[in-house]
């Protein structure tokens, strides 16, 4: 009777993956937690994140003083009764403020605004929000549209009187439908995040269209990622491209990485990866953007848009990782450990992918615990490894979920405990780990659950494992959890020998011999034997 192998899969080197080196692996590098291109999940994370989770930056970052809102059509265009300067100059006498006070008393409607200016950034005079409150309402009551708009600021953020939305609202509207081009841009924030009225995102574009169509960079930028993803208005990238392209011309930075986006994508315009190149260095080159420094250093990496470069790709990948990126964390840990664009340095992958493991990608946490379990670039830790194989088992990784079950098997970093090495090697098999699925096949069977482990030795066979084949072909050969079936046998035998098991050749071997499940054939027997005899093999079976 032959017997089956029952060793566990669980060579470190093989089966506690790491990365592999870019080279020879470059899916790797391009899965859930980095990409070569900004693709399908880049392009909407940055919209998600530049249009309705971020809008509130768009609006600080448009958010000057109100003292731009005052030009020569708002100021009083009278001088100042002392010294005769006209009020629009900086260089003021002492009682100008009083001069200015005295044209707004007399209803001289720009010199409210003006006075309220002064107030509000207190210029020449002692900053005072409660009186540029007063005036600003006073000129607004009056008919000065901009002041509309410095009221509604007002109001918004409760600076010389309590904080209103709906009044903020209504007076952004007002001075938006008299053309005041920033009140625009307001109500659309407004409109866009239900701001003292009901969210509307129909209307919230139309105003993010009036913005910038009269010249609001910010609005550009916004109306772009609407058009791209179809809010308030129908998804249209060839607009999105063109309102993307309008505010990088306007000076918007944000804007040059999604234009990059598009040239790579072919998004709205036709792929152009030397401009997605060109684009995304400009937008890394401004400083601003972790995300254009990612995917410019797998542009070097991969020698698309631009000639290989390792020495840049790391670069860019340590700039990112620097500002934050985590997925850009993760590509350097593999620089440094492969030693890919700089120096093979163990302690700095060991850190970076901790970083990495830390901000939350899932592959990290399981190398990481690789490195724990090897000793690789920190001291030798079982526990720490245990621990970070569990985190990237339970967020996903059917790798970790294979070393899990092995650990909690061989009680190390933690208790050995069967059931959960069990449990862990069920769902990495279900994830389609092959090596879990024999090792789950062996766990069956030493509980006697006999057609549990055939239908789980059936499975990794069938996936590749040789292993499993030998072990299934003893299944059919001794009926075990299945009809007894030497032809089957015969086939497992000759597939697990033909994949290099040692113990299917010496059985393949013995069949020829004695004529189980087949004629006897000398020659096939010797030629089988010989071949085991060359994997070393001196004990019978």
């Amino acid at each position: 009777m032959f017997e089956k192998g029952q060793a566990i899969i669980n060579a470190p080197e093989v089966y506690f993956r790491r990365t592999p080196p870019p080279d020879d692996a470059s899916n790797t590098t391009t899965s859930d937690v980095s990409y070569t291109s900004a693709a399908e999940t880049m392009a909407l994370h940055n919209l998600r994140t530049t249009t309705p989770d971020a809008i509130d930056d768009v609006e600080r970052k448009i958010r000057v003083s109100i003292s731009e809102y005052k030009d020569t059509d708002t100021a009083s265009t009278a001088s100042c009764l002392y010294c005769n300067k006209p009020f629009i100059e900086k260089l003021w006498c002492k009682e100008c403020i009083t001069s200015l006070e005295k044209l707004a008393e007399h209803v001289d409607k720009k010199a409210m605004n003006n006075l309220a200016n002064r107030y509000y950034n207190g210029e020449g005079t002692k900053k005072n929000l409660e009186k540029a409150f007063y005036w600003y309402q006073k000129a607004a009551e009056n008919g000065v549209k901009e002041a509309m708009h410095n009221l509604a600021i007002c109001y918004n953020n409760g600076k010389g009187t309590e904080k209103n939305l709906e009044k903020a609202f209504q007076l952004y509207q007002k001075a938006a439908e008299n053309g005041v081009i920033k009140a625009m841009m307001y109500l659309a924030i407004c409109y866009y995040n239900g701001k003292g009225t009901v969210k509307n995102l129909e209307k919230a574009f139309h105003w993010f269209q009036k913005a910038a169509e009269n010249g609001i960079k910010e609005a550009m930028f916004i109306l772009a990622a609407c058009h791209k993803i179809g809010e308030g208005t129908e998804k249209n990238l060839e607009k999105a491209f063109y309102w993307y392209q309008r505010a990088v011309e306007n000076g918007n930075t944000d804007a040059m990485y999604n234009l990059a986006i598009c040239y790579e994508n072919g998004e709205g315009t036709e792929k152009n990866l030397e401009k997605a190149f060109y684009w995304y260095q400009k937008a890394s080159e401004n400083g601003v953007n972790k995300e254009a420094m990612f995917n410019l250093a797998t542009l070097f990496k991969n020698g698309e848009g631009t000639v290989k470069n390792l020495e840049k790709a790391f670069y860019w990948y340590q700039k990112a990782a620097e500002n934050g990126d985590e997925k850009a964390m993760f590509n350097l840990a593999i620089c440094n450990y492969y030693g890919e664009g700089t120096v093979k340095n163990l302690e700095k992958a060991f850190y970076w992918y901790q970083k990495s493991a830390e901000n939350g990608i899932k592959k990290a946490m399981s190398i990481l615990a690789i490195c724990y379990k090897n000793g690789e670039g920190t001291e030798k830790n079982l526990e720490k490894a245990f621990h970070w194989f569990q985190k990237a088992a339970e967020n996903g990784v059917k790798e970790a979920m294979f070393n899990l079950a092995t650990l909690f098997k061989n009680g190390e970093g933690t208790v050995k405990n069967l059931e959960k090495a069990l449990h862990w090697y069920h769902k990495a098999s279900e994830n389609g780990v092959k090596e879990a699925m024999f090792n789950l096949a062996i766990c069956y069977e030493n509980e006697k659950n006999l057609e549990k482990a055939f239908h789980w030795y059936q499975k990794a066979a069938e996936n590749g494992v040789k292993e499993g084949m030998h072990n299934l072909a003893i299944c059919y050969y001794n009926g075990e959890g299945t009809e007894k079936n030497l032809e089957k046998a015969l086939h497992w035998h000759q597939k697990a020998a033909e994949n290099g098991n040692e113990k299917a050749m010496f059985n393949l071997a013995r069949c020829y011999e004695d004529g189980k499940g087949m004629e006897k054939n000398s020659e096939k027997a010797f030629y089988w034997y010989q071949k085991a005899a060359e994997k070393i093999i001196f004990t019978p079976l």
